[in-house]
């Protein structure tokens, strides 16, 4: 402790609580450990005037702090005054606050080689098909669209499997989940439908499937502690971010890939081959491994955000929900059940439950309900009133033409959808009128995460032994 700090003995009784408040303060990314040095100084400054005045040790302490402000204040204040650190944080930060790297430091972390080499072997990974004769264009098996998932997931778990206090029994049951889902898929005799070109079972299957082992991956993120509501919470935000991060990286791919054909094409080479062939998968491949360290290890730019990305799109969403609503009853057309269309609607729709669950977890839980909580409710009503036109046509082609797999699919999870989107305004209507927390809602969100992961393991599995294949 600096000798400062240690001289004045009325300072020696509220060490403890300086020492607890200072920790608090430097969990936060906004401000660095010169400006919570400067900020404790300021806080001694003013329990020692206070103490002056007459106030006890323990009084002034309150009251100094009382003064500076709340601690969750005081960081977005600095946040706010130090933007500029969000790019530097974007380019220079190490690992800082995982035990890897100082943030000014020079060097590359540990943990980046590791995502590194990973990135690299999954890259590998992706195109070992192709010794066997399986290009990646291969449409007519359609290898690449159902094992995607199997090739690239399995490099994100094992991430976090060296990275997390995972137990050896843990890895071992990740690693026997990918093993047999690659095994299952691959031996199901996938035949076109009578009167199609294409499996139904094999569409939802490729679907599905990569659902359910992104929850496999889930187990991994939280070092096997899958219970309770905020560790789910936790890989909630973690699929956002890493989501938000893979389309950036893909953003600047397309850019590179663009660039690559145009300054070849002007020598007359054509580099399509190449593209397709090798940069493309080892790209995708490479960059989902990649975006995953980056949300690790970027985290105080993620969290800063995903938070301002909720509050701008879920207006948005909104009026394009209340518009289709009103369009609808304004030409009294009725619903396409076409799979093309099933397929975004369903999207849409899940769209609206990740809004929802950002929107609950970036909100301080004990402030009053405002504007924003209103739109979030209007969003949900009308995210109802959609997905009951959806059931109404489903159930209506299906009484009229009988159950085909894409049907039965869309049928359940739309009712999955409704008995969530219900539950999820019947309880944030409570919270508005001041009848229940806001930690119920974010439960019953986050619990919904073993049902969608039921319902995509029972598509991709059981659907083909269903309906024979078709």
């Amino acid at each position: 402790m600096d000798q400062k700090h240690t001289d004045n003995p009325a300072m020696g009784s509220i060490e403890p609580q300086i020492e607890a408040w200072r920790a608090h303060l430097r969990k936060s990314h906004a401000i660095t450990s010169q400006d919570a040095a400067e900020l404790e100084d300021h806080l001694r400054e003013q329990v020692a005037s206070l103490g002056a005045d007459g106030l006890s040790d323990d009084e002034a302490f309150l009251v100094a702090v009382k003064r500076m402000g709340a601690i969750d204040a005081l960081t977005r204040e600095f946040a706010r005054e130090h933007s500029d650190r969000l790019w530097k944080q974007l380019v220079l930060s190490g690992d800082a606050g995982h035990g890897d790297a100082d943030p000014s430091a020079t060097g590359w972390p540990r943990k980046m080689w590791v995502a590194l080499a990973l990135a690299v072997a999954a890259a590998v990974a992706i195109k070992i098909p192709a010794l066997f004769g399986i290009p990646f264009d291969d449409q007519p098996t359609a290898f690449y669209p159902l094992n995607i998932g199997l090739i690239i997931l399995p490099f994100v778990a094992a991430y976090f499997a060296w990275d997390r206090p995972l137990p050896r029994s843990g890895r071992l049951g990740l690693a026997a989940v990918f093993a047999l889902a690659a095994i299952v898929v691959n031996a199901f005799p996938f035949s076109p439908a009578p009167g199609t070109k294409v499996s139904h079972t094999l569409v939802l299957t490729v679907l599905h499937l990569p659902i359910a082992l992104w929850l496999a991956v889930g187990v991994a993120y939280v070092g096997g502690q899958w219970r309770g509501s905020d560790r789910r919470m936790d890989f909630v935000r973690f699929t956002g971010e890493v989501f938000i991060y893979f389309v950036l990286i893909g953003l600047g791919g397309a850019v590179l890939i663009a660039m690559t054909i145009g300054i070849f094409e002007a020598i007359g080479i054509k580099v399509e081959p190449l593209v397709t062939g090798w940069i493309l998968p080892c790209g995708i491949a490479g960059a989902a491994v990649i975006a995953t360290w980056l949300v690790e290890a970027k985290q105080s730019v993620i969290e800063n955000m995903a938070p301002v990305l909720t509050r701008i799109f879920t207006p948005l969403f909104t009026l394009l929900l209340l518009s289709f609503i009103a369009t609808m009853v304004w030409t009294g057309r009725g619903f396409d059940v076409k799979r093309e269309i099933l397929i975004a609607f369903d999207l849409l729709l899940v769209v609206v439950f990740g809004l929802l669950l950002y929107s609950i977890s970036a909100r301080d839980s004990m402030a009053p309900p405002g504007l924003n909580d209103w739109i979030q409710l209007t969003l949900i009503g009308a995210a109802l009133v959609v997905d009951v036109l959806a059931l109404w046509a489903i159930g209506s082609r299906i009484s009229g033409q009988g159950f085909t797999p894409n049907r039965v699919a869309a049928l359940g999870e739309n009712v999955i959808l409704l008995a969530n989107l219900g539950g999820s305004a019947f309880l944030y209507a409570r919270f508005l009128w001041g009848r229940v927390a806001l930690p119920r809602l974010l439960n019953w969100q986050t619990f919904y995460l073993y049902i969608f992961a039921a319902w995509a393991a029972v598509v991709a599995f059981l659907f083909p032994l269903l309906f024979g294949f078709a």
